[in-house]
Order: structure tokens, then sequence, then C-alpha cells
């Protein structure tokens, strides 16, 4: 095992394409989001996500994800795939974690793993962590 180390980055969305896939009557509704964003920081390049929501009456949501980062963590250039997930609150606040999904990162980011989260106001940047160890 390797050394732990933070990687910080700012995150700004360029696209949020919600789709609401199933809607009933006093239920929460199922929403599709297409994401598209951009880091900056120690984590530089660009990602693509698409998140699964349950949203309530009141505006409020859980959610579940994958996005696939492309770029450089750290001056080592490839890709891997974070799994997240999260709340969205009534007020716009925007908590979450994710993880590296084993075996997801190529080039210089083979063997990457690590955790970390987010946090934001809907509709603006979002601050973000990961906490890893590469091989």
């Amino acid at each position: 095992m390797g050394e732990t180390r933070r990687a910080s980055a700012r995150i700004e969305v360029s696209r949020w394409d919600p789709k609401s896939y199933d809607q009933r009557p006093g239920a929460a509704e199922l929403v599709h989001v297409a994401v598209e964003e951009t880091f900056s920081g120690d984590l530089t390049g660009d990602g693509r996500a698409t998140f699964l929501q349950v949203v309530a009456d009141d505006g409020s949501a859980s959610f579940v994800g994958v996005e696939r980062f492309v770029g450089s963590l750290a001056g080592h250039d490839g890709s891997f795939v974070l799994q997240d997930q999260g709340t969205l609150s009534a007020d716009g606040k925007v908590a979450g974690t994710w993880f590296v999904v084993p075996g997801s990162g190529t080039e210089k980011l083979a063997g990457l793993r690590g955790d970390g989260g987010f946090q934001a106001e809907l509709g603006q940047s979002a601050e973000a962590y990961i906490d890893y160890e590469l091989d």
C-alpha cells in the first residue's frame, strides 16, 4: 500500500440535463440526470456522469451515480470512474460521497484507490476532495 494523499478540486457544471422517467401521483419522482463537468485544482480535467435521483414533493432528493473522470490527478494523466451517492436538500444544498471504482484507473492512474466527497449549492460550483493511494 502507498501513502494516502488528499487532492482538492473545484467542479464547474457545464451540462445538467434532468429527465423524469417515473412520476406517479402521491409518490416520489424518479429522475435520470446527465451531467458534464470541468475539474480544476489537484484534479484537472473533465467528467461525464449519470445520476439517478429520487425527488420528494419538497424538491429534496437522494441520488446515486457514476462518473468517468478524464484528465490529471496530481500530475498523473489517465482516467477513472467514481461511484457517487448523496442528497439534495429542499434549500438547494448538495452533499455527497464518492469512491474510485476498483480497477477503473487507466494509464498513469491504473491502480488508483480512494474515496472522498463534495459539497455545493445547487447550480453553483462544487468543492470536492479525494483521499487516494496510487501504486
